[in-house]
């Protein structure tokens, strides 16, 4: 494994000596092979799928499809258009002894990302990491290992018609001992991202011996406030939750005031058809002969704080906005959180007493996603407060240097 880490740390160095034009004309060359190849992607991608229960929550975040394809290059197209992240000076200043300081944007380096049923992650993470100018060692799950085989076959080829070192990207086996010689990888990969489970999250912050950026591991919450628009917010609920359950903004509880409970079957009608309902006494109360009785159970303590990544959806009822952000702290776990109020004054102390990357009003959590916030595709959430937080892309993954110039200065 060192071998490979090896190479990708020498094929690092190559990417400081192309243009931003040229790595943006490669990664559209990249986005067009992505269409142009998409039936041996769909293909590959279909082996994976054939081993994996049709009920298993990640089925569909590992499908692949024509229109999904689509979207992914778009998105690496819209990061090649994306102006350059290196370069960009910082600050700038003059000391009283004439040396002149300069703080300048650069890459990492060698970025390692650890991914588990996500074959999307395979195409976005070198997508960023070649714009920002870094190399990156992908570690995908055995999942998906056969979609990821062949899109990093294509990306290769790609790279080599426009002669570069295809070692600027590498893909480990789909093995834990790979997990472990990356995570022990000092010297050769610069920084690790894992990106998946609250297990996977754990693991690899445990057990890492080089930086970690923690991402991923979405326990998101809404609170329909007793001033919430009811129609908007069971717009806003539904998006949350069924837009993709398996994605990490996906909704997993919903508090309500307990003024507003006879307002909830209304909200919750437009998943009645698909959304098993895990409902506390007085939400159940408010829902039985409203919902269909297959699909509202009694929450139990498990119910809260549960990233369910399924059809599956925990309801609260809490007294005032004050136990609703008590919930939130106990239970969240600062990925992405949202209120509906039509209040100013209740969305403001909300959104500045909740401690997450990103806080909603009014706008459902399915938004928390680099290419929505306009920065092309993502590499991760960050849930963590030292570093980058939110939606990690081509700003996130740079860092900077000093450079001094001096006219013969020295230090008394």
């Amino acid at each position: 494994m060192n071998a490979i880490f090896e190479r990708v740390k020498r094929a690092s160095k190559s990417l400081a000596l192309m243009s931003d034009e040229q790595r943006s004309n490669i990664l559209c060359a990249v986005a067009d092979a992505i269409i142009a190849q998409q039936e041996r992607i769909l293909k590959a991608n279909a082996e994976d799928l054939a081993k994996m229960e049709l009920t298993n929550p990640l089925y569909d975040r590992l499908q692949l499809t024509p229109k999904r394809l689509e979207g992914i290059a778009t998105d690496m197209r819209t990061v090649a258009a994306l102006p350059s992240p290196l370069g960009h000076i910082t600050k700038e200043k003059t000391l009283p002894n004439g040396l002149q300081l300069c703080r300048i944007s650069v890459p990492f380096g060698v970025i390692g990302m650890i991914y588990e049923a996500r074959p999307n992650v395979s195409f976005d993470v070198f997508s960023l990491c070649f714009k920002s100018g870094n190399a990156s060692v992908l570690k995908g799950g055995r999942d998906a290992d056969c979609s990821n085989r062949e899109e990093v076959a294509i990306i290769h080829e790609v790279l080599q018609q426009f002669g570069v070192n295809t070692d600027v990207v590498a893909l480990l086996p789909a093995t834990h001992e790979a997990t472990a010689e990356l995570l022990n990888a000092v010297g050769y990969v610069d920084l690790c991202i894992p990106r998946g489970g609250r297990r996977l999250i754990d693991f690899v912050r445990d057990t890492a011996r080089i930086p970690v950026i923690e991402t991923g591991a979405g326990v998101v919450n809404t609170y329909f406030d007793i001033e919430g628009d009811v129609k908007m917010g069971a717009a806003i609920v539904n998006n949350a939750k069924t837009r993709r359950v398996s994605v990490c903004n996906a909704l997993d509880c919903l508090l309500i005031h307990k003024e507003r409970l006879a307002d909830l079957p209304t909200l919750v009608t437009p998943m009645a058809a698909s959304v098993t309902l895990y409902a506390d006494a007085p939400a159940f109360q408010a829902l039985n002969g409203n919902y269909p009785k297959e699909r509202l159970l009694h929450a139990t303590p498990e119910s809260y704080g549960t990233e369910f990544m399924d059809y599956k959806l925990a309801i609260k009822t809490v007294d005032s906005l004050d136990e609703a952000l008590t919930h939130i702290d106990a239970c969240g776990s600062g990925h992405s959180e949202a209120i509906i109020t039509n209040n100013a004054a209740t969305a403001q102390r909300f959104q500045t007493q909740v401690d997450a990357a990103c806080v909603y009003w009014n706008a459902p959590t399915s938004f928390t996603d680099g290419a929505q916030f306009g920065l092309g595709a993502e590499i991760g959430i960050s849930t963590q407060k030292l570093g980058p937080r939110g939606p990690m892309a081509l700003e996130e993954i740079t860092t900077y240097k000093w450079l001094i110039k001096g006219e013969g200065q020295t230090r008394p």
